[in-house]
């Protein structure tokens, strides 16, 4: 039995702008087994009434969106976020997979048993495919190869304090260490280094948005990538990914490194594209993030970079806690948790903001599906093509909504384990496959 969606806007591989086009998927594996140049919908067609047929008319056929940096809390810390929320808000922004990080749950998933905590905290309560990295701490390099072995995505890193005793961060020496026992993997580097001045730094005003600013300068990320450069030069089998860039002043040393053929990928943010130190006020702590947000003249340098493909991706690094926890009331930029939360809104913010830069939605796809598929190894996601997995967005590019606490205007969602249950397009999935 297939699913058929058809529309006259479907986004194909390799394509700036839909066209029209029929996908055909097979219901008991999950699989796109055809794709039609045609559109065969319409007021006339004889399947309008068929539960497997799916006309989407003028709306856009998406492939689904792989956010590669998301942070579901759970186990330990689910009152912040966990699996059950945190993939329907995926789902609701058209986010069909989604790789979750290792630092923010308790326990972190640093151990083959801790990735096993983790996934069964995860089954059942998902709504979305999800995969996980896992972690490079201190100590645990006899841990990696095993965490590939039960299904680990790569590792995440830091060369900063993260304020997490159970997450920290990770010495050039530690990187020697984990870099020589990983052939074929990705190391993904929180790119701030620990320098002297980064605790030293005398706070003023801890509400002013601008001493917080200076409290993570761009030398931080200056400093991290000119050493992440060294080592993938002196390990080139281990693929090297720069975490959430926010420091345009970093790009010359990134074009270096990639105009030698390195296995180096960059990432930025939603957050970073989008919002401008200018426009932050002081105490408004829900916009503290790290790296920091920085100067609307930083932001052009950063979509530059995206449109000549010195940046590979964008992801969200969604990073949610509790109200609490931002200092709301108290306005204190340095005691407040640093996080965006935007797992549902990238696709409605980088076509806002993107179109008036006349980006495609074709080159939004690239950035928001396919390399982040190709960074988590997922060879069967993020394109609409034969033999991949049929996970589909059927998405309003002209559809206005204002986001707040209460709703927001969602794309229709199909994934590759949706489609048997008669177009029920959400539904609770288990998390084995990733």
């Amino acid at each position: 039995m297939l699913l058929t969606v058809t529309s006259r806007n479907v986004l194909l591989p390799d394509c700036d702008q839909p066209r029209p086009a029929t996908i055909n998927v097979d219901i008991r594996t999950g699989k796109i087994i055809e794709v039609l140049l045609t559109y065969t919908g319409g007021a006339a067609c004889i399947k309008s009434g068929d539960p497997h047929f799916v006309d989407a008319g003028d709306k856009v056929v998406l492939p689904g969106l792989v956010d590669a940096h998301v942070h579901l809390e759970e186990p330990g810390n689910q009152d912040w976020e966990g699996f059950w929320t945190g993939t329907q808000a995926a789902a609701a922004g058209g986010v069909t997979v989604l790789i979750d990080m290792p630092v923010d749950s308790s326990p972190p998933t640093t151990t083959p048993r801790n990735l096993d905590i983790k996934r069964c905290s995860a089954r059942g309560r998902c709504w979305v495919d999800v995969g996980f990295w896992g972690g490079a701490i201190p100590g645990n390099q006899a841990e990696l190869k095993p965490l590939l072995s039960a299904g680990a995505r790569g590792f995440k890193c830091f060369l900063i304090d993260t304020g997490i005793e159970e997450f920290p961060r990770v010495s050039e020496s530690d990187l020697h260490t984990h870099m020589s026992r990983l052939q074929n993997s990705v190391m993904i580097f929180h790119a701030e280094m620990q320098n002297a001045s980064t605790s030293a730094r005398h706070r003023l005003d801890p509400r002013s948005y601008q001493e917080f600013l200076c409290s993570r300068p761009e030398e931080l990320e200056i400093d991290a990538i000119t050493l992440i450069t060294r080592l993938q030069a002196m390990y080139p089998s281990v693929s090297c990914h720069i975490a959430h860039l926010s420091a345009a002043s970093a790009l010359p040393t990134i074009r270096a490194t990639k105009a030698h053929g390195s296995k180096l990928s960059v990432e930025t943010c939603f957050h970073y594209l989008c919002l401008s130190a200018e426009d932050i006020p002081d105490g408004a702590t829900e916009y503290k993030c790290t790296p920091p947000i920085r100067e609307d003249s930083n932001r052009n340098l950063l979509w530059d970079a995206l449109i000549d493909g010195t940046i590979d991706c964008v992801v969200s690094d969604h990073s949610p806690c509790l109200v609490e926890m931002k200092e709301l009331e108290s306005g204190d930029f340095m005691a407040a948790w640093g996080g965006v939360s935007s797992l549902g809104l990238g696709l409605s913010l980088l076509w806002t903001e993107g179109r008036k830069r006349g980006v495609s939605i074709g080159q939004m796809i690239r950035w928001m599906s396919i390399k982040n598929a190709e960074l988590a190894g997922l060879s069967d996601k993020g394109q609409l093509k034969v033999g991949h997995d049929g996970d589909l967005v059927i998405w309003d590019p002209q559809m206005e909504f204002k986001v707040n606490a209460s709703a927001t205007a969602a794309p229709v969602v199909i994934t590759d384990r949706m489609i048997g249950l008669e177009r029920a397009f959400v539904f609770q999935e288990q998390v084995d496959s990733l």
